[in-house]
């Protein structure tokens, strides 16, 4: 049965670090690996979408010991692990939807997502992705950790079972629910350059997750 997810996420919150670090692929790399690609500078303002528990704010933290993060996440179980997780740092923590949240323009150096976005569709990302655009500062970035489809078949896929299931659930609400609908990572820089990223490439990858860096 697909949960709704917010929900799918408190039930396993318990054991969700282990399993984010242990059964991805490249977890024990790709973590450390987006935090090296944030701002290095004191006080650099990084906006970070789908925070979770913060394992990317771990290493980043570590890094930049006196960056200050705004970090949204639907869970609000999860933020209250992340706030204590740094106690000392400076956290903005918005439990809400990232396709809701008001993120103003050009507050951001850069802005940072891992494991989060692989849930949602093209169109949404593109709305998104054209309000995370102003949020950034004039030489701002995006950085994207997440998995993709190995193939457009794949992502057709997907998208057409989760299609299916909400179907025979009976569910006809808005709300989102947890299920995987990878794009593939051509089709996801195609969406970032359509709203209007100037450059993004793709630098290093771990079996089907990539990193993604977008340049304003």
């Amino acid at each position: 049965m697909l949960e709704k997810m917010d929900a799918f996420f408190e039930k396993r919150l318990a054991g969700y670090d282990e399993h984010m670090l242990t059964a991805i692929e490249g977890a024990d790399e790709f973590y450390k690996y987006t935090a090296e690609h944030l701002p290095s500078e004191a006080n650099a303002e990084v906006l970070d979408l789908g925070c979770g528990t913060g394992l990317e704010l771990e290493e980043y933290f570590l890094l930049n010991p006196n960056a200050r993060v705004t970090g949204i996440d639907l869970t609000h179980a999860m933020l209250e692990v992340l706030a204590a997780k740094f106690p000392d740092k400076s956290l903005n923590l918005i439990c809400c939807s990232y396709f809701d949240a008001e993120l103003g323009s050009e507050i951001y150096d850069a802005a940072v997502s891992v494991e989060s976005l692989h849930h949602f569709s093209d169109e949404s990302k593109l709305s998104l992705y054209r309000k995370l655009l102003r949020s950034l500062k004039a030489d701002g970035y995006f950085v994207l950790t997440d998995y993709f489809a190995e193939s457009e078949r794949l992502e057709k896929e997907y998208f057409e079972t989760f299609e299916k299931l909400k179907q025979e659930q009976g569910i006809l609400d808005q709300s989102f629910y947890h299920y995987d609908t990878p794009l593939t990572v051509e089709h996801e820089i195609e969406i970032l350059k359509k709203a209007g990223f100037s450059e993004v490439r793709s630098l290093r990858n771990w079996g089907a997750t990539y990193t993604l860096l977008a340049k304003r």
